[in-house]
């Protein structure tokens, strides 16, 4: 497929989201599309951002963002005209068949290379510097874009990335964990809240035990599990079929052979397992509005962002999105697949009620109907739990020292192949090698839990034996992997999209104007988890620190900038421990601010606190959030 013949077929100008003029396009003989939004010419600088998702999407997600979400917006605050593109159209995703490379980086490119003789046509010949940045699957992309393409990006951030091997194995051991700690939850929850234990272990059983230390050694955030009635199994199930595909004989194995965990009889996998026969009731689809409980849908639809880009765009109302069930399984079940007539397998989010819940039902076409029977079987996803245990990777890999013998050697069996570089090289077009051809700013998430954050320093560390002068990380407290300004939970976790802003206008200054970025958020990693130093001048990054004190009845919060950061603009309070920061303070921008509030009632109290480059309380770009929590201790 080649990429030499583009057209444009709408070329207007456009009044919202902002006045810009609009080209949109494409590529003869292609699926890929492109959109390119040019602002005034007042408010160009010769430079455009180009997002990528993190799988083919469509090039009109830009058109309906607001806030912090807005890219266009962004894009012309910093100077820029704003591209998005398809990323080669539907069909060449990763799983489809097609060449990677062309949804990996190769339509990306040929886009942007486009959209500067565009930019020529518009603005007059001129330099025009491109910056690419995406996130989880789109930082996949990102990647194999700054390593196989020269002189088509000048910079780089990828976000909330992961590393060859994560998938399936961070999707695997969670579920793991989910399954075994499913009552204990919130005991570990309050270990790990503000002025907690830190050490749940004790009121866990053995077999609870060993999983908690085995997630936590590879890497899930260990204060992350406040969200564990929702966050479910993420994107696993888009991987799960390459993985029955490519391995299909460790779904048997794992129930008969020694060393795998079906096959230990005393194993709670056999209490867990079910294989259910039951008559549909009933089939709801979305126009029903069904109660699905932790399984929910997002209301909005998917935006191209990270938490939703893989569940597909909302194909109407008469989609399928639950199964009503006369019988339902003992056991919670989260996880399993619906068998109807013919044999054929639907996957499920899991049973909620009486209700067997479809996962990603816009791309899936579910024939079934009232009165048929169905099974309900987990037996595979109850397998996939453990399938990182037999995909012991390279030394270099250290979170798996809990699985290797003092040799080095694999303690359990492994599997013929390593299913991740194929995953990897599937969503990038290539395996991370660290060659990038530009400056690059890593932006990563310290409670991610889909990324684990260890692995962003394992990319830093391969870019910096190339190019040590060319690459940052800047870790982002309390924040998780959405690239979502609303938090579902506000008061325990920050959007880190005013740091993603930070770095594209840092890289920026790098590569155009030879300005040095901040340096390195300062961390440890120890036993999969990584950790940062408790005062700002120690952790540096570009993220505010904010530290809490309640007693006697007030509450005192102290902020402060890293060296070299963004002042401090604004300070939010939750002083009833309800979410919903009822207090707002604007104050003069500094790198220290000290106030104290009355404490208002409730066992917790939190506080946000933003900084802001250019000392604007007020506008949605390059806000810096972070938030800190306190628990009220009353005297009986």
């Amino acid at each position: 497929m080649t990429f030499d013949q583009p057209y444009v077929d709408v070329d207007e100008q456009r009044a919202t989201p902002h006045p810009h003029r609009y080209v949109h396009g494409g590529f003869t003989g292609t699926e890929t599309r492109f959109s390119i939004y040019f602002p005034p010419a007042s408010d160009y600088q010769g430079r455009f951002f180009q997002h990528i998702t993190p799988v083919p999407e469509s090039e009109h997600l830009a058109q309906a963002a607001t806030g912090q979400e807005d890219k266009i917006g962004f894009a012309f605050s910093a100077g820029g005209y704003f591209l998005e593109t398809n990323g080669g159209g539907q069909s060449g995703g990763p799983g489809s068949g097609a060449d990677p490379t062309i949804a990996g980086y190769r339509a990306n490119a040929a886009a942007a290379s486009y959209s500067r003789l565009v930019a020529a046509q518009v603005y007059g010949e001129h330099q025009t510097f491109g910056y690419a940045y995406g996130g989880s699957g789109g930082a996949y992309r990102t990647i194999g874009g700054a390593e196989n393409t020269s002189g088509v990006w000048d910079g780089f951030v990828p976000y909330v990335p992961g590393s060859p091997i994560a998938a399936p194995n961070v999707f695997a051991v969670r579920m793991h964990a989910q399954r075994l700690l499913r009552d204990r939850f919130d005991l570990i929850v309050d270990s790990y809240e503000a002025g907690g234990d830190g050490n749940p272990y004790p009121r866990l059983s053995v077999e609870e035990s060993e999983a908690f230390a085995e997630v936590s050694r590879m890497g899930f955030p260990v204060r992350s599990w406040f969200g564990h009635r929702t966050m479910g199994s993420h994107a696993f199930s888009t991987i799960y079929p390459g993985v029955v595909a490519v391995d299909p004989g460790y779904f048997t194995d794992f129930w008969t052979v020694p060393g795998y965990l079906g096959a230990d009889p005393e194993s709670s996998v056999h209490r867990d397992r079910v294989r259910l026969n039951s008559e549909v009731v009933a089939v709801l689809t979305r126009a029903d509005r069904p109660d699905l409980g932790p399984f929910a849908e997002d209301a909005d639809g998917p935006r191209g962002g990270v938490d939703e880009a893989f569940k597909g765009a909302h194909s109407g109302q008469d989609v399928v999105v639950a199964v009503r069930l006369a019988r339902t399984p003992e056991v919670a079940t989260q996880g399993a697949e619906l068998v109807v007539a013919g044999g054929a397998r639907v996957r499920l989010k899991g049973v909620h009620g009486d209700l067997a819940v479809i996962d990603m039902p816009d791309l899936v076409d579910v024939k079934v109907a009232p009165g048929e029977t169905v099974e309900i079987d987990n037996s595979n996803f109850l397998a996939a739990q453990t399938y990182h245990r037999h995909q012991v990777p390279d030394a270099e890999f250290a979170v798996w020292d809990q699985f290797r013998d003092e040799e080095g050697a694999p303690l359990l069996p492994q599997r013929p192949m390593q299913l991740g570089p194929m995953f990897a090289a599937g969503a990038a077009g290539s395996v991370q090698s660290g060659r990038i051809t530009g400056k690059m700013i890593i932006v990563a998430s310290l409670l991610d839990r889909e990324a684990f954050p260890w692995q962003a320093d394992w990319y830093r560390a391969k870019v910096a034996a190339h190019a040590p002068d060319d690459v940052r990380l800047w870790f982002v407290d309390n924040a998780l992997h959405g690239d979502d300004e609303r938090q579902e939970h506000p008061a325990h976790t920050v959007s880190y999209l005013g740091v993603l802003h930070e770095a594209l206008r840092a890289v920026a200054a790098w590569v155009e104007k030879g300005v040095s970025p901040v340096p390195d958020t300062s961390y440890a990693i120890a036993d999969g988890q990584v950790t940062v130093p408790a005062a700002a001048a120690e952790r540096g990054g570009v993220q505010p620190v904010v530290t809490l004190r309640v007693a006697d009845g007030v509450v005192q919060a102290v902020a402060e900038a890293p060296p070299g950061a963004a002042p401090i603009v604004r300070v939010q309070w939750d002083l009833d421990g309800d979410g919903s920061f009822e207090v707002d303070e604007i104050v003069e921008p500094a790198g220290r601010v000290v106030l104290e509030r009355a404490h208002g009632g409730g066992s917790f109290v939190a506080v946000r606190v933003s900084a802001q480059r250019d000392g604007d309380p007020h506008t949605p770009f390059g806000r810096i959030d972070n938030v800190a929590r306190a628990r009220v201790v009353t005297s009986a």
